[in-house]
């Protein structure tokens, strides 16, 4: 870890929960608008820091480390603080957000306090069972310009900030505030987005690392076992999809995704293909295609076992028109492409490779992640039966 620089200090870094996490159970954290930050495991870390070159296109740019405390403030409110003054570049130098200025940071803009947050998730998610059913919800934006103007009123989804609640708890609850942990800082992949359709899917016909409890295999292989998991290799894990005619987020979560069957699963994929007004059918061969070249790549890792890991795939869910989003706080740069589509790998805390720093005598496993692909496989052959009409 890199020492306070004699230097002039960055300022503290008010962490707050990354608004567009749609699953997962780690608490995800916005450090500046294009960074986001998670707890550090070992695994994941060894991961990004021997990530084949081929890969690097789909998965978020690992850009160092950080040290977190929590903290409670007078009224007994808990918050994160991250100390860029202690973050650890990686190798490359391109922690670009490190020599900033934290004035022009997201969360110095979005005023979120404790208090904010949790009566936005009460407002929004008033009890867990709502969690569990088909949401749609709209919450009063807390965002304010460079002028302390209310920006226009968006909708969030409350997985983030259920995360985030529930991460909180856990700290307080094993450790003191003095403690320093260590936070992964990762390329936000929706920072270019206005508004960003997100389908976390996860990958695979086995969820359980090699170092689960028999308690926790037994487990995951029974959630395999009932879910598309077993007969597509991917399940749903969370999603969120603009709907332009109302102006809101519809958002479904992993309960819902474990219930589905393979008709319901390409059901849902049509869903979030669906913007309220219309099918958008020419972001499929876009998307068709990054998977496929994603299938290529994952074809050649040999002694890769992907175990527990996601695919995001993403795309805006409004066509851009000029001077829109001239309003908001952050505006948003656009390509010429109005349909352009994302897919990036998530989640390698159970990711197990040969060479591995952190375990150098892994499970053998020669040639690549089969589970993976035949979930890839699955992906494609539905998508492309959508495209085709069918």
């Amino acid at each position: 870890m890199v020492g306070q620089s004699p230097a002039e200090p960055r300022a503290a870094v008010l962490l707050q929960p990354f608004v567009h996490q749609v699953g997962g159970h780690t608490s995800m954290l916005t450090y500046d608008e294009h960074t986001i930050c998670k707890p550090l495991v070992s695994q994941e870390l060894s991961f990004y820091e021997s990530l084949p070159l081929a890969m690097r296109q789909f998965t978020p740019q690992y850009k160092g480390i950080v040290s977190v405390h929590l903290k409670k403030d007078s009224l007994g409110n808990l918050t994160l603080i991250a100390s860029p003054g202690l973050a650890q570049p990686d190798p490359c130098g391109r922690l670009d957000s490190a020599g900033g200025d934290p004035a022009v940071t997201l969360w110095h803009k979005c005023k979120w306090s404790h208090t904010q947050v949790t009566k936005t998730f009460k407002d929004s998610c008033p009890g867990k069972m709502l969690l569990r059913t088909d949401l749609q919800y709209h919450t009063d934006s807390l965002l304010e310009d460079a002028n302390g103007k209310q920006a226009e009123r968006k909708s969030y989804n409350p997985w983030g900030l259920h995360c985030h609640r529930q991460h909180l708890n856990r700290m307080s609850s094993k450790h003191n505030e003095n403690k320093l942990h260590q936070f992964l800082l990762l390329e936000n992949v929706v920072s270019k987005y206005s508004y960003p359709c997100i389908l976390d899917l996860k990958m695979g016909t086995r969820q359980h690392g090699d170092d689960a409890s028999e308690e926790k295999k037994a487990r995951h292989i029974k959630k395999c076992e009932q879910s598309t998991s077993a007969s597509l290799g991917v399940r749903i894990c969370g999603m969120q999809v603009y709907q332009a005619d109302t102006g809101h987020f519809l958002c479904k979560d992993k309960y819902y995704g474990r219930k589905l069957s393979p008709e319901g699963f390409r059901q849902t994929l049509r869903q979030f293909l669906c913007n309220g007004n219309q099918l958008r059918t020419d972001l499929l061969e876009p998307i068709i295609l990054r998977l496929k070249a994603l299938l290529a790549v994952i074809r050649k890792q040999s002694s890769y076992r992907f175990y527990s890991s996601s695919l995001l795939i993403i795309y805006d869910g409004q066509e851009h028109k000029e001077g829109v989003d001239q309003h908001l706080p952050f505006p948003k740069t656009h390509g010429t492409n109005p349909s352009r589509v994302d897919v990036r790998m998530i989640d390698f805390a159970h990711t197990t490779f040969k060479g591995s720093k952190i375990n150098p005598n892994p499970t053998p496993y020669d040639g690549p992640d089969h589970g993976y692909i035949f979930g890839l496989e699955n992906l494609i052959k539905i998508l492309q039966s959508l495209l085709e009409g069918k």
